[in-house]
């Protein structure tokens, strides 16, 4: 935890010693009514964790962020917990409850990974679980500390396994950076809409500080609920969002007031029509809920978007870029009409939204308002050196005066003040356009010469097809004629393809490649690209039929592929998925030993043949076919 951090954790538990204290006067008063030996017991793990928490915190206070007294854990969420300890624990039946159990006191150490970089996360958590099961043990052997790190927990959501949230709801914290009653009060909250609204809930997000690592005592709880209302015929889209919106809202203090938690829960709610035009718009809100929110309820959509975002395959529309762009400038002139009333937030977005659009046309998605400077000086400045340092400088003044600004370390602006910043925006809006058209440049390129490396190796790969192994880049045009176009397996308009890209390639190394050319590879590439891989899955496809014995066997048609040295066999085609087996394939033609396979394994030995594959069939095989599919079985020719 950094320093601020902690020092604003001080801080937010000195203010809350009121609260706490007749928080701790409830807890008296309610034990005291308890029986004398159940008491006894109380303030003996009390005393128990007390020492536990000093000991831990005192060796681990920068990674730890929660310690909690769990429930008795079931037995598969106490297996779910040591499979986390050790991954082998996996392959075990769940354990049985034993007598002694009801002694152990299970406490879950929640420990934040993500400023880890001394050593692996894995490294990280065996030497805290190692040194925090020692102390527990030192203090009473009864004692059982379940380390967990953030990552497992959110790799856990992602893979749609929420038990353990479920645990951490029930649990008692003892310490708390502010992580587990963000996750008390979300899955609190989460259970009573979906208890109410499962039907249309589509998503369930934790996001904001809390999942970016930044979670203190006092920071605010931020979930994102989606709505489904693609299925809506009662009522309009908008009745639906703003009547389950008020009465979600309503289940957030409800909640609130069930755990006891007063951190404010921030609860934005979409429909599912709106949240995909924002992401079509390449709204940045939606970006960055998709980059850094955890779901602790999804149906399925949530997740792909989220990985669709991650390999890059959600972009924005040109559209979308020309409307960030044109903002700008629209905002500056505006500013000039209104400079006493909204002058400085007008210039901090009229600056943030077009550097945002750089970066998407860039292909980067648009980051926070406070990375992008630094983003923007990464990639522009020091990697593409397309920008000037002193223009970035200028955005971090800006976002750094509206941050003062924001809170209250400064008051207000001077005219001057005003006037200066007013300049430099200008200045910058003007360099960006521009970088605008650097960043084009550079991409057209680029995607010539990813279009020129993809085409010549799908040529190559059909040349091969064709008994040319090796074809350099001035030959490929010679062979295309003679072995394709002259022999009528590829239309000639595709030999006029390859020939404009190669002079855009030739004009490219001379530094003379024109917009034009670049416009015309794209137009054609496509159908191109789509002819000869369709072309070299027709000849492969006829190449792997000339490997198989197909065969019928009372009701049932099977078959053998013969793969080199393997041979696999589906006992029955129409259910090949769950009859299927290999052997390998012995020197004088018989098959040895069957063994059971699967259609993946096929799959894979059929992804590294190479074709065109001569193969024979020798006498002793056909014993073989007698041995696996029963002395009835026919060989079907040309079926």
């Amino acid at each position: 935890m950094a320093k601020k951090d902690r020092k604003q954790y001080s801080q937010t538990k000195e203010s809350n010693v009121p609260q706490a204290a007749a928080m701790e006067s409830k807890e008296l008063e309610a034990i005291s009514k308890l029986p004398n030996d159940v008491q006894e017991k109380l303030k003996t793990i009390k005393t128990k964790l007390e020492k536990f928490q000093k000991k831990v915190l005192e060796k681990f206070d920068k990674y730890i962020v929660g310690i909690a007294l769990m429930p008795p854990p079931k037995p598969e969420e106490l297996q779910q917990l040591q499979q986390m300890q050790n991954p082998k624990a996996l392959e075990q039946p769940a354990p049985e409850p034993k007598p002694e159990d009801k002694d152990k006191i299970h406490v879950l150490v929640l420990v934040d990974d993500s400023d880890s970089k001394t050593m692996s996360k894995l490294e990280l958590k065996d030497k805290l679980t190692a040194i925090i099961s020692s102390i527990g043990n030192e203090i009473d052997p009864n004692l059982t500390p379940q380390t967990l790190i953030l990552s497992e927990l959110w790799q856990n959501c992602f893979d749609a396994k929420y038990e353990l949230l479920q645990l951490i709801a029930l649990s008692a914290p003892i310490h708390d950076t502010g992580m587990l009653q963000a996750i008390k009060i979300a899955e609190v909250h989460k259970t009573m809409v979906l208890k109410k609204f499962e039907k249309y809930i589509v998503s369930y997000v934790l996001a904001g500080s809390l999942v970016q690592g930044k979670a203190t005592q006092s920071s605010d709880i931020d979930v994102w609920i989606v709505i489904d209302d693609t299925d809506v015929k009662k009522m309009t889209r908008a009745e639906l969002k703003d009547k389950l919106r008020a009465i979600i809202i309503g289940m957030g203090i409800e909640a609130g007031e069930l755990t006891g938690i007063k951190n404010k829960i921030n609860i934005q709610v979409y429909i599912l029509t709106d949240f995909w035009d924002s992401l079509k718009e390449a709204n940045p809100v939606i970006f960055t809920l998709l980059r850094d929110g955890v779901p602790f309820f999804d149906r399925g959509i949530f997740m792909p978007w989220k990985q669709l975002l991650k390999m890059g395959k959600i972009k924005p529309s040109a559209e979308a870029i020309d409307i960030f762009m044109g903002s700008g400038e629209q905002v500056i002139r505006r500013v000039q009409l209104k400079l006493n009333e909204i002058g400085m937030e007008d210039i901090y977005y009229a600056l943030l939204t077009p550097s945002q659009a750089a970066l998407m046309l860039y292909g980067v998605a648009p980051p926070s308002p406070k990375e992008t400077g630094s983003l923007m000086r990464e990639i522009f400045v020091r990697k593409e050196k397309l920008l000037e340092d002193k223009f970035i400088k200028i955005l971090e003044r800006i976002v750094e005066t509206r941050k003062s600004i924001e809170h209250g370390e400064k008051k207000e602006l001077s005219g001057k003040e005003i006037d200066e910043l007013m300049n430099d925006g200008d200045k910058y809006l003007k360099r960006i356009k521009r970088l605008f058209t650097q960043i084009e440049k550079i991409r057209e390129e680029k995607e010539m010469l990813n279009i020129y490396d993809t085409i010549t190796t799908v040529i190559r790969d059909v040349l091969k097809l064709e008994g040319i192994e090796k074809a350099k880049d001035s030959e490929i045009l010679h062979f295309v004629e003679d072995k394709l176009v002259s022999e009528g397996k590829m239309p000639a308009k595709f030999l006029r393809t390859i020939q404009e890209l190669m002079k855009a390639k030739k004009d490219y190394d001379e530094k003379k490649l024109s917009k034009v050319e670049i416009e015309k590879v794209h137009q054609d590439a496509g159908a191109l690209i789509k002819f000869l891989v369709e072309h070299m899955q027709r000849k492969r496809g006829r190449e792997l039929e000339r490997l198989k014995i197909r065969v019928k066997h009372g009701n049932k048609f099977g078959e053998i592929i013969l793969l080199g040295d393997e041979a696999y066999i589906i006992h029955d085609i129409d259910n090949g998925e769950k009859e299927l087996s290999k052997a390998k394939i012995n020197s004088d033609g018989s098959l040895a030993v069957i063994e059971k396979s699967s259609l993946e394994e096929m799959e894979k030995a059929l992804a590294k043949i190479e074709t065109p594959q001569k193969t024979s069939i020798k006498e002793p095989i056909f014993e073989d076919l007698k041995r696996v599919f029963g002395k009835d079985v026919e060989i079907l020719m040309n079926y």
